[in-house]
């Protein structure tokens, strides 16, 4: 088992229905150590990075608008093998695909209203966390 830590948003959608508790109570059930967190407002300008891969679709706008529509939570969490299990706790991004007892499954709406962001490798992982964290403000 690896021990790995990987960078999770609470997406606005989550902080509307107010589920981060349920959320969070759900990765700390596994285990789970937060060793990040923080609130706040993601700008244009870090969404063209974060979905770089997206900007260029018809439907990037729609994103940014949702994103942008309230504050989010980042959060860090370290584990054994947290990446695959995080992931596989939340569902596929699709939530109406998303079997029941998923996070996205039991509160996700579609494939961008699907609560909450998770990384998808050890890569993307270590750019997000320096994507929406200082190295101050992990605690690994």
């Amino acid at each position: 088992m690896m021990i790995e830590t990987t960078c999770i948003i609470l997406k606005p959608d989550c902080m509307e229905k107010r589920l981060q508790g349920e959320v969070i109570r759900r990765f700390n059930e596994q285990g789970f150590e937060i060793v990040g967190c923080k609130m706040d407002r993601l700008s244009e300008e870090i969404l063209k990075e974060h979905y770089a891969h997206l900007v260029d679709k018809p439907f990037f706008p729609e994103i940014v608008a949702f994103m942008r529509s309230r504050p989010v939570i980042f959060l860090a969490i370290r584990g054994e093998n947290s990446i695959a299990t995080i992931r596989d706790l939340l569902g596929p991004t699709d939530s109406t695909i998303a079997p029941k007892g998923t996070i996205r499954g039991d509160f996700g709406t579609d494939k961008m209203r699907n609560i909450a962001h998770a990384s998808d490798s050890a890569d993307s992982a270590q750019q997000e966390l320096r994507r929406f964290f200082l190295p101050e403000e992990l605690f690994i």
